[in-house]
């Protein structure tokens, strides 16, 4: 499967978050597109693969809660995980429709990398052994 065209778009980071989460993205899957955002009106505007999903959102949002904002992108058909190093938190924003995420202590781990690829339905051999 080509990755060309995937777009990860990260969800209410600070900057220094953003790097490293701009890092594991590009680990993951090497040719993504990853933008930023901090502005919800915005965050709607263009198509995304995947919405990287801080818990307390950092910006412009409607509130802080990344467990809502996952909720809306359920609603809009829009593939969301959220980044918290909370195992409760994960579990909410699974059972809210999130694909499994990973926490920000994870973000190096071959547990962040294979979640992503996950995520983007993008499949790997010698996965089941991970």
């Amino acid at each position: 499967m080509s990755v060309d065209g995937k777009h990860v778009v990260l969800v209410g980071h600070c900057g220094p978050d953003s790097f490293i989460l701009t890092h594991a993205v590009r680990s993951a899957v090497p040719d993504a597109h990853v933008s930023l955002n901090t502005d919800e009106k915005q965050l709607w505007q263009s198509p995304a693969d995947l919405l990287l999903v801080n818990r307390v959102l950092d910006g412009w949002y409607e509130d802080d809660s990344g467990l809502r904002l996952i909720r809306e992108a359920r609603k809009r058909g829009v593939p969301a995980m959220l980044i918290s190093n909370f195992p409760e938190a994960q579990t909410e924003a699974e059972q809210a429709g999130a694909s499994p995420g990973f926490g920000k202590s994870e973000v190096r781990s071959d547990k962040a990398r294979r979640a992503i690829r996950s995520a983007l339905g993008l499949e790997e051999s010698g996965d089941a052994d991970a």
